[in-house]
């Protein structure tokens, strides 16, 4: 806590003090007589200095929120004596936003406990320190100013606010878990595949009387058992392409929520690789708990430069679990996520690219050697989407405005255009 003489208290004591030297140079006790009020007042502002200490702990109603919704911030604030006048300023990071005035202005009695309520919309997904509060208080004659800070060390997890998918992509191999997914094999389920003849240690339930009359003999049905299926959600945090209100990172982090959220509702296990210039991953599991973990750690994702790993364009092998599905979201801009990426499919991985286009970050420029620079880096971007997509890699080039939905079902259409070409 500081305190310090305000501006008034100031001109008080440049007033008396001028007086008095008037006075004694040039010999005019009338000076010294006006110069005395602001004396005065000088003296009883510098004899009522007295420390202020303010005290205001706070609590949020909640811990975790998604974007745009709200949070309540509640303080009780008291001080060690009456304060006249008591400014409080709530310091916020960017991506939170105070719905009401700040700062707030209020008078504190003796013994006086106040308790203030402050909504909070979060604009922003990310993690927030909130509580922490600047404030200035004044005495009766507004001649003496106090300041002072308070750390509340509160943290606040603001989730990013993510899109519902009608069908979801599913990937080409299932794995041994039960789960919702009706997978290719025949076994134990209740999805109907084909009929066969009896055989010895064919279960009697599993008979398909209707066939067995039409034909004479014992016909039993086959079924397809419902697994569970392996996916890994692959973020590119090498570079990114941003303007002030939105960045692709922003746009690959709310789809990979989403992707999640969805894939754990469905009982698969999903895990996550964040590639750039940290590595981290989290191994693929299923249930809420993983859903947090997920998010969580996609709250920590940022970009970061690193010249270290300037050759490194392989994940570890142990990394990922075979026949799982990767699901990328990358700008493509980083030769060492496009290598990582290539190198997947070269291990045989389920892989589905989606580009976050940069197009609309990225000014075509004024002269025209920059608009011939410009077309150069669109046609060499054609020809790497180009290069994967003969890969046999669906590739999806992901734009501004654009719902998932449409990129999803975009990635199906080329798979089953894929197949046709395979046969």
């Amino acid at each position: 806590m500081t305190h310090g003489a305000t501006g008034k208290l100031r001109v008080y004591v440049l007033l008396a003090g001028l007086g008095l030297l008037g006075a004694l140079a040039f010999g005019r006790p009338e000076l010294a007589a006006l110069a005395a009020p602001f004396a005065l007042f000088a003296g009883v502002g510098l004899a009522l200095i007295r420390p202020v200490e303010i005290r205001a702990p706070a609590e949020l109603d909640l811990e975790r929120q998604l974007e745009e919704r709200h949070v309540k911030l509640l303080m009780e604030v008291s001080a060690n004596r009456g304060v006249e006048h008591l400014e409080l300023v709530l310091d916020l990071d960017e991506g939170l936003v105070a719905e009401t005035p700040n700062p707030i202005l209020i008078h504190l009695s003796p013994g006086e406990r106040r308790e203030l309520e402050v909504p909070i919309r979060c604009t922003h997904w990310g993690t927030y320190e909130v509580g922490n509060l600047v404030w200035r208080a004044r005495d009766a004659f507004g001649l003496v100013v106090y300041e002072g800070t308070i750390q509340s060390n509160l943290r606040l997890k603001v989730y990013p606010r993510g899109e519902t998918l009608q069908q979801l992509l599913r990937p080409l191999e299932t794995q041994a878990f039960s789960g919702n997914q009706v997978a290719r094999s025949r076994g134990e389920g209740i999805e109907f595949a084909d009929l066969r003849p009896f055989t010895y240690g064919d279960r009697v339930r599993r008979v398909n009387w209707r066939a067995t009359a039409r034909r004479g003999e014992p016909w039993v049905n086959e079924t397809h058992p419902e697994r569970n299926s392996d996916i890994v959600i692959f973020i590119d945090t090498f570079s990114e392409a941003r303007r002030p209100d939105l960045g692709t990172l922003d746009v690959s982090i709310r789809a990979a929520a989403s992707l999640a959220a969805l894939y754990l509702r469905e009982k698969d296990r999903v895990g996550l690789v964040s590639f750039g210039g940290v590595l981290n991953w989290l191994t693929v599991t299923s249930g809420t708990t993983q859903l947090y973990r997920i998010v969580d750690s996609l709250l920590d994702a940022e970009i970061l430069l690193s010249y270290a790993w300037k050759d490194l364009d392989v994940i570890p092998p142990r990394t990922l679990p075979p026949r799982a599905l990767v699901f990328a979201f990358s700008p493509l801009l980083d030769e060492r996520a496009v290598g990582a990426l290539l190198d997947l499919r070269a291990r045989g991985f389920d892989l589905a690219v989606i580009e976050l286009s940069p197009y609309s970050f990225v000014p075509e420029g004024d002269t025209e050697l920059e608009r011939l620079a410009y077309r150069l880096w669109r046609l060499r971007r054609d020809a790497l989407r180009t290069k994967y997509a003969s890969l046999g890699v669906p590739i999806v080039e992901w734009q501004e405005g654009v719902p998932m939905e449409a990129v999803v079902e975009e990635v199906r259409a080329f798979r089953r255009h894929a197949r046709v070409v395979r046969v």
